[in-house]
């Protein structure tokens, strides 16, 4: 028989503190390390209070994931809102400071199925989201999607910017610099620096 102990509210200070926690242990010392006593002492609480919030550690994990989730699909809408979402969406794409997360979120993945079938499931919403808004944005440039689909850029921004984001956080930068001006060029045909067509 379950037990109906009793769980901290979402949005508690106290559960804000320690997914922070997590996140900080997770970025300086990778997955392995984030253990409820380890989280606990970060945040400077009761090692009890993890469990108290989150049943298990899969469930922190779940709630950073989804946390995470949420700032990249607002990031992503802010970018879309822009008067350049290319090159907005290409610099939210390339942020190195989620490199290292999709880099230990994904070696996560590979031993706990739960937090694998939540990224699948997240990466999924995200991608149809993205593919809706690139094409929109190809209609406004008049690109059709003969020459370049909705379906086919999501993949290439995705793939190009996690090459480059995870190569940048294990110390990797040959041709880099390259790529970087290759897809600078390509979207200022249709969005030049000026915001002028």
């Amino acid at each position: 028989m379950t037990s109906a102990r009793r769980i901290g509210t979402e949005d508690s200070a106290t559960r804000q503190a320690l997914l922070d926690a997590a996140l900080m242990l997770l970025v300086e010392e990778g997955y392995a390390s984030v253990t409820s006593r380890k989280v606990a002492a970060k945040a400077g609480l009761k090692p009890q209070l993890v469990h108290y919030y989150f049943r298990t550690m899969d469930d922190l994990y779940l709630a950073l994931v989804g946390r995470g989730a949420k700032q990249n699909l607002e990031r992503q809408e802010k970018a879309l809102a822009s008067e350049q979402p290319l090159r907005e969406l290409w610099a939210v794409s390339t942020d190195p400071t989620g490199g290292i997360l999709n880099i230990e979120f994904s070696a996560l993945a590979n031993h706990r199925k739960v937090i694998r079938a939540e990224l699948v499931s997240l990466a999924e919403q995200f991608r149809k989201r993205q593919t809706e808004a690139f094409a929109a944005i190809l209609a406004r440039y008049g690109v059709s999607h003969d020459e370049l689909s909705p379906e086919a850029l999501a993949v290439v921004i995705t793939g190009l910017s996690q090459i480059l984001v995870l190569e940048e956080a294990m110390g990797i930068s040959a041709g880099h610099r390259e790529l970087q001006t290759a897809v600078a060029a390509w979207i200022a045909r249709y969005e030049p620096l000026s915001g002028r067509r």
